[in-house]
């Protein structure tokens, strides 16, 4: 029988170690907390965004082949996890359909991480918490992880689901990604993604707590990003759905020469045309009286102050000029931003193992036959609204299943 060691007890390693047993293997989970899928409880408010209803590769955001990437994603269709998550671990999913997510009916996190573990036990996975890796590396034919204050593990397979860098209170480390340097895989520069962003001063900090839904784009060199959704003013910058799905760029761009990316606003869903219909001339209304039925109040009268435009002033007297100028700041206004909460707000971890050295019908290391990398560790990323889980599932899954039928013969 094979002996399978999984290296982490997050989503995708839970998911590996299911399959690993699944497959026959007699399957060790080892995890550094006493609990294991701290990211899972933490998840969509407390709530667990399990999937998205509707999937759209192109969202994924790595440095590798995305050729490659469509290949693991369409590994495990997004019905087919839908229906193991309510046939095989029972738990019921319902959509969120203003958002495209899907939660758990009972819309309870710990549902999903219990209802993991448990059915990882009893398929027969022998889960160790409080159990820190201190290094893996070959014995012989085998795989030896060696641990602090116990007895070394010699194994068949390794399955390295450590997670990566990102909201490091719930035990992530980056071991990993320094476990996959050290054996000699190409790991792109990784980076807070799905982060808030900073304002230092902080333009907009007396809107602290309004919140809309707006259209960002983030633009820096080559790279761009732009999303529709939520947005919400903090006392000292800004964060929301929209802001976290651009936020990549704009952390990149610290690394790099100056500028810094360059983020802009659509503060609402009217385009240049429609905005010159909603300025034109009529009657006697006032020009902070029209955006106030399309903005919040006080970011209507923030947004004429910016454009330097006279908010009781009426549309009928409204110069051309100035008129133009509230039409650039509604639909293409600059969003002034200084730095980033970094990987302590982070949902994930950007970059990562190049996926060119991993097999991706089996996310085996094509350097080190019988060693195999999942989740968050390979260089890959989706938007918020489940996709990380989605990547999550669907390569623990590979991996589970390749790992329990590895026989010790390079392929």
């Amino acid at each position: 029988m094979t002996r399978v060691a999984v290296i982490g007890a997050g989503a995708a390693g839970t998911m590996a170690a299911i399959f690993a047993a699944a497959g026959g293997a007699e399957t060790l989970l080892l995890e550094r907390t006493r609990d294991g899928g701290r990211k899972i409880l933490i998840s969509g408010g407390g709530r667990c965004n399990v999937l998205p209803s509707r999937l759209d590769e192109s969202r994924f955001v790595t440095d590798s082949s995305p050729n490659t990437l469509r290949k693991i994603v369409r590994s495990w269709p997004l019905a087919e996890q839908v229906a193991f998550f309510e046939g095989e671990l029972g738990i019921p999913l319902v959509e969120e359909s203003e958002s495209a997510k899907l939660f758990p009916a009972s819309h309870k996190a710990r549902d999903v991480r219990d209802g993991l573990l448990a059915n990882a036990r009893h398929r027969g996975v022998q889960v160790l918490t409080d159990t820190r890796i201190t290094d893996v590396g070959r014995a012989g034919a085998a795989w030896r992880v060696s641990r602090e204050g116990a007895d070394p593990l010699d194994v068949d397979a390794v399955v390295i689901a450590t997670g990566g860098l990102s909201v490091p209170n719930t035990g992530s480390d980056g071991f990993g990604l320094r476990l996959a340097k050290q054996f000699g895989h190409t790991v792109h520069d990784t980076y807070a993604a799905l982060t808030p962003l900073l304002a230092e001063p902080a333009p907009y900090g007396a809107l602290s707590g309004i919140s809309l839904s707006v259209t960002l784009t983030a633009r820096s060199g080559a790279r761009q990003a732009s999303a529709t959704g939520g947005f919400l003013f903090t006392h000292h910058g800004y964060s929301g759905p929209s802001v976290l799905n651009v936020s990549h760029v704009a952390v990149r761009s610290r690394a790099e020469p100056p500028p810094t990316a360059r983020v802009t606003v659509q503060w609402t869903t009217l385009d240049d045309d429609g905005l010159e219909q909603l300025l034109r001339p009529q009657g006697v209304r006032t020009l902070l009286g029209t955006l106030r039925t399309v903005l919040p109040d006080r970011l209507a009268a923030a947004l004429l102050e910016q454009a330097k435009a006279d908010p009781s002033r009426t549309l009928s007297e409204l110069p051309r000029e100035e008129r133009r100028r509230v039409i650039d700041i509604l639909a293409r206004g600059p969003l002034p931003w200084t730095s980033d909460e970094g990987y302590r707000k982070a949902e994930v971890t950007g970059g990562g193992v190049s996926l060119a050295e991993i097999d991706p019908r089996t996310m085996e290391s094509r350097l080190h036959p019988g060693l195999f990398l999942c989740g968050e560790v390979l260089d890959a990323f989706g938007p918020i609204g489940g996709y990380n889980f989605l990547w999550a599932w669907a390569t623990g899954r590979a991996a589970g299943r390749a790992a329990a039928t590895y026989d010790g013969v390079p392929r």
